[in-house]
């Protein structure tokens, strides 16, 4: 066992864990007053919820052997012979090799993954969801989308019969522009199908209630996503190190791109603009975090905090109503990410010659994840509405359902005291 790279990978998955509070933080900030504890909570019931199912199966569903009989767990669950978690296959790396890292190390890294990626979702269905009926989609989309598509990209192994993504296909995906934000974008359009607009759905009607805590969710974001991108190598070497200064350039410059667009439609550039422009870039950088120099890493930046900025006003002329903007920024932006790689990555981009061989990889696996996700989630959460009933009271949402789905306020001040 090499002490570093364990120490490494165990920090990395602490920071990718504070990655789903910053996210509660930015989101809550992001909705109204008397509806930002049930944002919060979205994400952190997902935490609970997922960090269990990873530990009870969904570890050994995305990295199970092909072909191995007990590959959805409930061997290994109720047998002696790996206690409680189902590991199912090897951990591998070109820079850490098989038993270099516990696997443990490896499985609550992968764990925080998991979880993140379902509470991004929970940005599309913000000021109008109930708590239960989120929990069972959770659980349900984790199972039968996340946990097998992050096998489809993360499931490496020595014997090449992991994940057709990358082991099969041959795309690159680094650190989950798929797997992750492609991945919960793509759920996220459906959910905001099943669950329709918002009452008095227009421009610029809802306005963030707390710009600071969406700022302070963004600092916690992009300070974990150095776990996030970098944790990915699963070593501290030079490869980590590229993933870090990345991770520096991708979003600053995102940020820039996305503030220029704000001043010159709108004459201002807003902070809660720098905000999104800076998750745009993490988004666009995680898959090709290895794959980029650093000043391709600008030109990334640049490319999706323009094209973020723009396409969130998809849902104005498309008709659905994503909240928070998760499908204009994490899908968009997973999918610039993931196909810039066949463009202008280093060593296989078509930019220096090397075909498009690699970018028809990258949109075959992008397109891939993006309909299986949306198609499942589709029909997941039209169920849930059919049977539990996905949405609150129309009366409950305009008054905000802070109070009527967990009995609390976020803002409790006291009333006619001192």
């Amino acid at each position: 066992m090499e002490q570093g790279n364990t120490a490494f990978v165990l920090f990395s998955a602490a920071l990718v864990l504070l990655m789903t509070p910053g996210l509660a933080f930015f989101y809550g900030g992001l909705v109204k007053a008397k509806s930002v504890v049930s944002m919060m909570m979205l994400s952190f019931g997902s935490l609970a919820l997922i960090a269990v199912l990873w530990v009870l199966y969904g570890y050994a569903i995305t990295f199970a052997d092909v072909g191995d009989v007990g590959w959805i767990g409930i061997p290994h669950i109720i047998g002696i012979d790996t206690a409680a978690l189902g590991l199912a296959a090897q951990v591998a790396d070109a820079a850490a090799p098989a038993g270099s890292i516990p696997e443990l190390a490896f499985v609550a890294f992968q764990a925080t993954f998991a979880i993140i990626t379902v509470a991004l979702i929970s940005g599309a269905i913000a000021d109008r969801a109930k708590f239960g009926a989120w929990m069972v989609f959770a659980g349900l989309w984790a199972t039968l989308v996340y946990f097998p598509v992050a096998g489809w990209v993360f499931n490496f192994t020595p014997e090449d019969d992991g994940g057709w993504i990358v082991d099969k296909l041959g795309a690159i995906d680094f650190a989950g522009g798929t797997a992750v934000h492609i991945n919960a974008g793509a759920a996220a359009l459906a959910l905001a199908i099943v669950l329709g607009k918002r009452f008095g759905f227009s421009k610029g009607i809802m306005q963030p209630h707390n710009v600071p805590l969406t700022l302070i969710g963004a600092s916690l974001l992009w300070f974990g996503w150095f776990g996030f991108n970098a944790g990915s190598q699963l070593a501290a070497d030079g490869v980590a190190a590229l993933a870090v200064v990345n991770t520096i350039a991708a979003p600053a410059a995102a940020m820039l791109g996305w503030i220029t667009v704000e001043k010159i439609r709108h004459g201002k550039g807003t902070s809660i603009g720098a905000a999104s422009g800076v998750i745009a870039g993490l988004v666009a950088i995680t898959p090709a975090v290895a794959s980029v120099e650093p000043v391709w890493a600008i030109v990334l930046g640049l490319i999706s905090g323009v094209i973020c900025a723009l396409a969130i006003d998809m849902k104005f002329s498309l008709g659905f109503d994503d909240s928070l903007d998760v499908v204009g920024i994490h899908l968009v932006g997973g999918i610039i990410g993931t196909l810039a790689i066949g463009i202008f990555g280093t060593g296989v981009g078509a930019l220096f010659g090397f075909g498009f061989g690699q970018l028809w990889a990258q949109l075959v696996g992008a397109g891939a994840v993006l309909i299986y996700s949306f198609v499942v989630a589709l029909a997941i959460g039209f169920a849930i509405e059919k049977t539990m009933g996905f949405r609150v009271k129309a009366e409950d949402e305009i008054a905000g359902i802070d109070t009527v789905v967990h009995g609390e306020e976020a803002y409790a001040f006291a009333r006619g005291k001192d």
